[in-house]
């Protein structure tokens, strides 16, 4: 009954609503649009950023685990508990060792230490901290406004507001079946002003779909209690390990060695990869190696999990996400849908476009309502001359077939004859199509 009587409110209710929400939190908006598409390509960009990050000669053999991890101690020998081991996904990729609680940022929600180092050498290329790097610090600004705890609280709740301002945009832009045409036209020559207002709705409505799933995945990965609540899947959330297994065996001389343990972890997943190895932390401590199947969607940060007690060798516990509840496939779709991970590349660069496109909603928004408040003048743009762009078009279309014809003579008659064949094609083409503009222009 609330939702009908929501779409019983007159339009003038819906603008008003749509325009205070993007005069209020509009801005929040464009900064965690811009700083969540950059963050998607963050890995891409920090090794642009840092040329020393790419192994410059990535071929023979990747060094054991065991050799890995001496280097770390010997690069930082006071860091005592459990590290991280993050297999790169290229052949030119570092292997990235993680220690989550170096005194350094003791004080802060999260700022583990990254260590990269060149898996064919042992050499440790860089030693950062989580938040000191441009894109670990776009992240940041994206999940929490670079504001600790009550960050993420903020920016589950603009997710929240940004899903009521994406539906009340689109219920404001549905012209109805009888002025359907209107909206897809361009008032270019009507001035400033009214293009930012076609832009403005053609930019919402190409975004809108994915507007929506990532502010109802933003949501949810901020507040992961409701996601558990939700979905009934328990230690699911981004980041967390979802068991805590300790080791029951007594200490020996002779433990299980860092590659032993990612070897036995292969026994009951032979065909999966290998993406992360934990160390143990103290003489209770296992193994926790984390492998990636070919089915999971998950890629930088997989739920197929195996426990290794260091002492024994045998296997504690497995974790098989191909054995997971409705709800816990669900919960493993969240993170990966949000960041375009499970959409691929193409994906991915949607992803991209929609983020940007917060920031430039917002923009194309302020200036519509600052021309409609007199704040700015509606400036008239410079007119197109449809017809000069078209004989500019067939100059260019003439020296690009009279070159055509020259490659033709040169390369054999089959070759003109298709040459010929094309642009004859492409001529009628472009002829209708101007046909279809100027109709179009005339209504």
């Amino acid at each position: 009954m609330r939702l009908l009587t929501l779409l019983r409110l007159d339009r003038s209710t819906w603008l008003t609503l749509h325009l205070y929400l993007a005069l209020s939190v509009g801005l929040f908006f464009a900064i965690l649009g811009f700083s969540g598409s950059v963050s998607i390509y963050r890995e891409e960009i920090d090794r642009l950023l840092n040329p020393d990050l790419v192994v410059a000669q990535a071929t023979g053999p990747l060094l054991s685990l065991d050799k890995i991890m001496l280097a770390l101690r010997i690069e930082h020998p006071k860091r005592y508990g459990s590290w991280t081991l993050e297999m790169p996904q290229t052949p030119d990729g570092m292997i990235t060792a993680w220690f989550d609680k170096p005194h350094e940022t003791i004080d802060q929600r999260y700022a583990p230490l990254m260590v990269s180092i060149n898996p064919y050498t042992g050499a440790v290329v860089a030693n950062r901290f989580w938040g000191e790097t441009f894109t670990t610090w776009i992240l940041n600004l994206h999940t929490q406004l670079g504001l600790e705890d009550m960050g993420w609280n903020i920016v589950g709740g603009l997710g929240v507001l940004l899903l009521f301002s994406v539906l009340s945009g689109v219920y404001l832009w549905w012209p109805g079946w009888n002025k359907l045409s209107s909206v897809f036209r361009l008032h270019y020559q009507a001035g400033l002003q009214y293009l930012a207002l076609d832009c403005h709705r053609w930019l919402g409505l190409i975004s809108a779909a994915g507007l929506l799933l990532l502010a109802l995945t933003g949501s949810l990965l901020s507040y992961p209690a409701l996601m558990t609540q939700l979905f009934g899947a328990a230690g699911m959330n981004h980041g967390e390990t979802g068991r805590d297994i300790v080791s029951t065996a007594e200490p020996t001389k002779n433990p299980t060695s860092l590659a032993g343990a990612a070897f036995i972890a292969r026994a009951p997943f032979p065909h999966a990869e290998l993406r992360r190895v934990t160390t143990p932390a103290g003489d209770t401590g296992v193994y926790r190696i984390n492998l990636r199947q070919s089915e999971e969607i998950n890629r930088r940060h997989p739920y197929t999990t195996v426990w290794v007690d260091r002492w024994s060798g045998h296997i504690k516990e497995v974790r098989d996400p191909l054995g997971f509840s409705v709800g816990e496939r669900i919960s493993t779709w969240i993170w990966p849908l949000h960041t375009g991970e499970a959409l691929g590349p193409k994906g991915r660069l949607f992803w991209f476009v929609c983020g940007q496109s917060l920031f430039w909603l917002y923009v194309t928004g302020l200036l519509r309502w600052l021309c409609r408040k007199g704040w700015v003048r509606n400036v008239a743009l410079p007119k197109i001359d449809l017809q000069q762009r078209l004989r500019v078009l067939q100059t260019v279309g003439a020296q690009a077939y009279r070159w055509a014809q020259q490659q033709a003579q040169r390369h054999g008659p089959e070759v003109e004859r298709w040459l010929r064949v094309w642009v004859g094609r492409s001529k009628q083409c472009l002829q209708a199509n101007w046909l279809r503009v100027q109709a179009w222009a005339k209504k």
